[in-house]
């Protein structure tokens, strides 16, 4: 099949997904593989925000700093790490892997699977209808015998200051596709966005301010942000916690920005980035159409069907159900929607119990994450404050890394934490944290046991290699053993 160029009239598939993103981009995969016709419909660029502006281009970036600073906790090769990074070489890494903003690769694959590529802004069009509209103004309808499928992510969302358009802050877009690095950075907000470019902006030599109205990383244990503030500050970071941006003030639009705190101070920089929070991309899709509310998130049940749309037709994965705003989330749910989609169309019973083929489970109990900081910080499932709130009878246990000699041997004075949450009426595991260097590596061991329930007698049979990283889980189940 080949890319459209409209002035087709109600052309139809089985399946219409609006968004070409991963998660788009799985949903279409599993219904293509079911033998179910599929309309792809993309405004910007076939790969969506994780390929250009977001994951892939941050951790291009990311991975130089965190290389240098593993070099540095090593003797004999940190005498060999001399001078600042290359940046220009950094940038040009990072051109590399978004393909200089170039979807051909992208778009050749979504053609690939046998799903139709159109280009432009799809709106739901009433039920089972969507419309597309390209950049020529063109219109087309398409229409879809089971299912449309949302997928259209979300985007920043900037705080209703005054300033805020005068002061032409930098979001997450600005933060990963700058090549010039700005002397003086603020980077407002301390969830995982901000850590990872505070980070990444000071190893490039900006002098970074972070402001955060809590501590870092809030929804992490809070270990985990304290360990990540010291390193900040180590590096030469400035972290301000309990501070919040009241205005901007740039009247000089090539000059630098002052920021007006809700203390009464004020900083000046030469460039601020926001990175508080997220917005659905659903306000012109159209949702009107079929009696929802443009802009809002989309609720659904555990097979992603959107409640409260007559039929079960309106599917929504990714960002836009605010389960987990997290790419590798987004695209389990576009692969177990698409399945979905696919037993529904055929008639099949659907398999939606609690970890079945058609629910989307790991939302609720196995997410996992890491922030690709300077060290680390990954976890899966459950805090501890989360799991007494839910209810559960829990031990935490604490290890530090360098009980671990294979953490040792990784890095000199190896600093870090693990915690794990234990459910003490079943002894199995609610939620694990992480943070390091390189602990991004030990955190699908853990998703395993989290979503396996895998019980602490059978887990202390797994053994961790010597002398690994990966040592650390001896050391957490020996002390849950002891206490």
């Amino acid at each position: 099949m080949t890319e459209t160029t409209g002035n087709q009239a109600d052309s139809m598939y089985d399946v219409i997904v609006l968004g070409a993103g991963p998660v788009g981009q799985n949903v279409a995969d599993r219904a293509r593989a079911a033998g179910l016709s599929v309309a792809v419909v993309e405004r910007e660029l076939v790969g969506g925000e994780c390929s250009y502006w977001a994951c892939v281009p941050s951790k291009a970036l990311l991975r130089p700093v965190i290389a240098v600073a593993d070099a540095r906790r090593v003797d004999g090769a940190r005498q060999a790490v001399t001078g600042r990074l290359d940046t220009d070489r950094v940038f040009a890494r990072r051109n590399r892997y978004v393909t200089d903003w170039d979807d051909t690769g992208q778009a050749e694959w979504v053609k690939s699977i046998g799903a139709d590529l159109f280009r432009g802004h799809g709106r739901i069009d009433g039920p089972r209808r969507v419309t597309v509209t390209r950049d020529d103004g063109a219109h087309e309808t398409l229409a879809a015998r089971h299912a449309v499928a949302v997928a259209t992510g979300s985007r920043p969302a900037l705080p209703a200051i005054p300033g805020i358009e005068e002061g032409r802050p930098w979001t997450n877009r600005h933060g990963t596709d700058s090549s010039t690095v700005p002397a003086r950075l603020a980077v407002v907000g301390g969830g995982g966005v901000g850590v990872e470019m505070a980070t990444l902006w000071q190893g490039l030599g900006s002098q970074v301010t972070l402001l955060s109205r809590r501590g870092l990383l809030p929804r992490m244990e809070p270990f985990a942000g304290e360990l990540i503030e010291r390193s900040l500050t180590e590096a030469g970071a400035r972290v301000r916690t309990g501070a919040q941006v009241t205005a901007l003030r740039r009247p000089n639009p090539t000059g630098p920005v002052t920021l007006t705190l809700d203390d009464g101070s004020e900083l000046e920089v030469d460039e601020v980035l926001f990175a508080t929070g997220r917005r659905p991309a659903t306000d012109d899709i159209g949702l009107d159409s079929v009696g929802l509310t443009p802009g809002s998130w989309l609720d659904v049940d555990t097979t992603c069907l959107v409640r409260g749309v007559d039929g079960d037709w309106l599917y929504a994965l990714g960002d836009v159900n605010h389960r987990a705003l997290l790419t590798h989330q987004g695209k389990y749910q576009g692969r177990t929607a698409g399945d979905a989609i696919a037993a529904r169309a055929a008639g099949h019973p659907l398999d939606d119990a609690p970890w079945g083929d058609h629910a989307t489970t790991a939302d609720q109990h196995a997410v996992p994450q890491v922030f690709f900081t300077d060290p680390e910080a990954a976890a899966v499932g459950l805090s501890a404050e989360q799991a007494a709130a839910s209810g559960h009878r829990i031990k935490t246990v604490d290890v530090a890394f360098n009980a671990a000699q294979g953490a040792n041997l990784y890095a000199d004075d190896y600093q870090g934490r693990a915690r794990m949450v234990v459910d003490v009426d079943r002894d199995v595991l609610l939620g694990v944290t992480f943070v390091g260097p390189g602990v991004s590596e030990l955190l699908h061991s853990a998703t395993v046991a989290v979503t396996g329930e895998v019980p602490l007698k059978r887990l202390r049979h797994a053994i961790a290699c010597f002398p690994t990283v990966s040592e650390i889980w001896l050391f957490l189940l020996a002390a849950y053993q002891r206490d």
